[in-house]
């Protein structure tokens, strides 16, 4: 299993940490067998739920320039018209992917072209999937213009467990379908703002996974 380089760090400062807090519960518990198994079973799992987040999945892709790939695994939590002001000023067909603890927290470009804009948001922590998180929350938005000037956005959102967005992308790069965007730290979100003639190819509470699902097809 291949882990981001982003978790190389925590999941060494978790390893520490974990070993320390075996060490003061193994002395502070009744020295049993049963009570030494299940300390340690617990540290264990825990550690395997830390390196498993970090996991980078290795998939093929079939690139197609008029498909719209998920770039988050998680679920479809929402599929709505809505109007974007800050960069489009128009309406857009927005597809929200809520991820969990226990999806790849790794993001993907959903389509290749050359990153036209970019846009930090310092916000909230809510839970990531309230309706207001798209626009209250910390977010990073990132847009991809194709060769035929189709774009999208892409916006990763923190929620309330996550604690950092990292972005790989900066304007003026030319990025392929299926290329790391980035990763956001331990629970979030991911909205792709879509044409509104694109043509829709996943529904409501669809479970999705980056550079296999296609989220939609541009018209």
């Amino acid at each position: 299993m291949k882990i981001h380089k982003e978790g190389y760090k925590i999941i060494l400062f978790s390893f520490i940490i974990l070993c320390i807090l075996e060490l003061v519960v193994i002395n502070i518990l009744p020295h049993s067998t049963i009570s030494n198994i299940v300390s340690v079973t617990i540290g264990f799992l825990l550690f395997y739920l830390i390196v498993r987040f970090f996991r980078f999945p290795f998939r093929l892709l079939s690139e197609d320039e008029n498909a719209v790939y998920s770039p988050a695994d998680g679920k479809v939590v929402v599929i709505e018209e809505v109007f974007e002001d800050k960069y489009f000023h128009e309406k857009r067909l927005q597809v929200s992917i809520f991820m969990s603890i226990m999806n790849v927290h790794v993001n993907f470009h959903p389509i290749s072209g050359t990153v036209v804009s970019t846009d930090y948001y310092p916000g909230d922590k809510m839970v990531a999937w309230h309706p207001k998180s798209s626009e209250l929350n910390e977010h990073f938005c990132t847009i991809i213009e194709d060769n035929k000037k189709r774009t999208i956005m892409v916006k990763q959102i923190a929620g309330a467990m996550a604690r950092r967005i990292i972005t790989i992308a900066e304007v003026g790069d030319t990025v392929e379908q299926g290329q790391e965007l980035g990763i956001i730290k331990f629970g979030s979100r991911v909205d792709v703002l879509l044409p509104l003639n694109a043509k829709l190819n996943v529904s409501l509470n669809e479970k999705v996974k980056a550079k296999e699902t296609v989220l939609a097809y541009f018209e």
